[in-house]
């Protein structure tokens, strides 16, 4: 029998997969072949469940070792360490899992109109009997991985709720902007734009010794999302993504005018 929620269920298991995929891209330089089907929960040497605040139920990670571990090796060797130890392996496999979470988390978000964020995550023994699953096979250059993923049905059912659905007045052609007369005319007018990864503060004499190789800390985690910056001014956060062999950003959040303002340099 299928699930009730079962384009719910397609709509997060394809997003989650995209995600993944632009994560991976991101790290190693190159984008992997991910498909996914629908399956019952099997046995996995690392489950891994993610809470997010907003919005109510878990997502799952589950991978047999190896498959975990040839993730973790891959980003690695992207990052020229040919061989790490398991936690190594670990730590880099489930950096790689949060990123996809983080960004599936403001996709969910958008999809709600509120804000959703990763919350805590923890390795745990067994998942609820209620989730939802299915198989995403990654290829990896040579190497190949497979994981699981499901959500459970509280999290299904809190995007049947009415409230999740779009609001007709936020329909693009019922935008107050689209309604004025004058708001055409702007429309050719450029702008700037620019991609802000974080900001430090740097005292002039470490700024004279700054040579090839050095390395400056920004402000922001890995894991955070870049800024878009339009004349000074920020107005959406994204991930980064590769286009073509060039750098890009993917839309994930347009922020509040009343954030904007506070955002003025």
């Amino acid at each position: 029998m299928s699930h009730p929620h079962a384009e719910i269920r397609d709509w997060l298991f394809g997003e989650f997969s995209s995600r993944l995929a632009t994560v991976f891209e991101t790290m190693t330089g190159e984008r992997p072949a991910i498909r996914w089907e629908s399956v019952p929960a099997g046995e996995a040497g690392l489950r891994w469940r993610q809470s997010f605040s907003g919005v109510a139920g878990d997502a799952w990670i589950a991978a047999p070792t190896p498959d975990w571990t040839a993730a973790g090796g891959h980003v690695l060797h992207a990052a020229g360490i040919e061989s790490g130890d398991a936690a190594s392996l670990k730590s880099a496999y489930l950096e790689t899992i949060g990123q996809a979470l983080s960004g599936l988390a403001q996709t969910m978000g958008g999809r709600l109109h509120r804000e959703v964020r990763c919350a805590s995550g923890e390795e745990a023994e067994g998942p609820a009997s209620d989730a939802s699953w299915a198989f995403l096979r990654l290829t990896l250059g040579e190497a190949a991985a497979t994981l699981a993923a499901g959500f459970d049905a509280e999290l299904l059912d809190a995007f049947a709720a009415p409230s999740a659905a779009t609001p007709e007045s936020q329909a693009d052609g019922d935008s107050p902007a689209r309604k004025s007369k004058t708001f055409d005319l702007l429309l050719e007018v450029e702008l700037p734009v620019s991609i802000s990864f974080g900001r430090a503060q740097v005292p002039l004499k470490n700024v004279l010794k700054l040579t090839t190789g050095s390395i400056i800390e920004l402000n922001r985690s890995i894991t955070e999302p870049v800024e878009v910056i339009v004349n000074n001014c920020v107005i959406a956060r994204g991930e980064v993504v590769v286009v073509d062999g060039n750098f890009g950003v993917r839309i994930e959040q347009v922020i509040s005018r009343a954030e904007r303002l506070r955002t003025l340099n």
